[in-house]
């Protein structure tokens, strides 16, 4: 899916990709704040529920990722892109060494470390995944989420049909260092939630710093699903970061 203004020769646009369960559709709001200024274009992964393919890569799982972003960019984004990838789809991002990217916005972000998964969160996602519901929904989102955070209606129905008609995939494993010394060249920004259960800010800030020489960042009052708890913070990180290009 594409929004925004038809990008002149050399404009740079923004491509979104979505994490684990996610897809475009969950992320209108933020595409179309985002695309007030700019082209912006979100990816359903391949794999993941909805538009695009349903098969997942049996081997090799994160390279076929980046070659498959490497296809797409050049068809769907055709000129200097930064890419901002949630979860699983800045794991993409990093996959890929497309030259079109010229920035990344990691957003709490596979493939820098081992995600976790504490004690309530197992407890939350296994009555989940064995007797789906709303209300089991719910848990399992809101022990993703920041303490006391909202967890919005249509994610609480989005997860029981995930649970009710689709498989559930993996995190990835981190990515090779050799791969992610590749990509330093490249500016980018690392984010995470404070209350993050999965890749909390003590633990990914810094292999953010050492595996990749980035910045990092935190969001505050915010855990695991920045796209749906914290999109005024997120649009602004993306708009500033995109804006340094503008000046470099």
């Amino acid at each position: 899916m594409t929004a925004g203004p038809e990008p002149r020769d050399g404009e740079l646009g923004v491509v979104l990709l979505p994490g684990t369960n996610m897809n475009a559709a969950l992320c209108l709001p933020l595409v179309g704040a985002l695309a007030r200024g700019r082209c912006v274009t979100v990816l359903d992964l391949p794999g993941q529920p909805g538009l695009s393919a349903g098969g997942r890569p049996r081997a090799r799982r994160m390279a076929w990722y980046g070659q498959w972003l490497s296809e797409v960019l050049e068809s769907a984004a055709p000129g200097p892109a930064v890419v901002v990838g949630h979860s699983l789809g800045g794991a993409v991002a990093l996959a890929c060494g497309s030259p079109r990217i010229v920035g990344r916005v990691l957003l709490s972000s596979a493939g820098l470390t081992r995600l976790r998964v504490p004690a309530p969160l197992l407890a939350a996602t296994v009555p989940w995944l064995l007797r789906p519901s709303v209300l089991r929904s719910t848990a399992l989102l809101r022990r993703m989420a920041a303490p006391g955070g909202e967890v919005p209606d249509h994610l609480s129905t989005w997860m029981d049909l995930v649970a009710r008609c689709c498989r559930t995939s993996l995190a990835p494993t981190p990515l090779p260092s050799g791969l992610l010394g590749l990509r330093r060249p490249v500016p980018a920004l690392v984010v995470a939630g404070r209350f993050d259960p999965f890749l909390p800010p003590r633990v990914l800030g810094p292999s953010a710093r050492r595996r990749l020489k980035a910045e990092f960042g935190v969001v505050e009052g915010a855990g695991h699903l920045l796209l749906d708890e914290a999109p005024d913070a997120v649009l602004a990180l993306v708009e500033e970061f995109c804006a340094t290009f503008a000046t470099s």
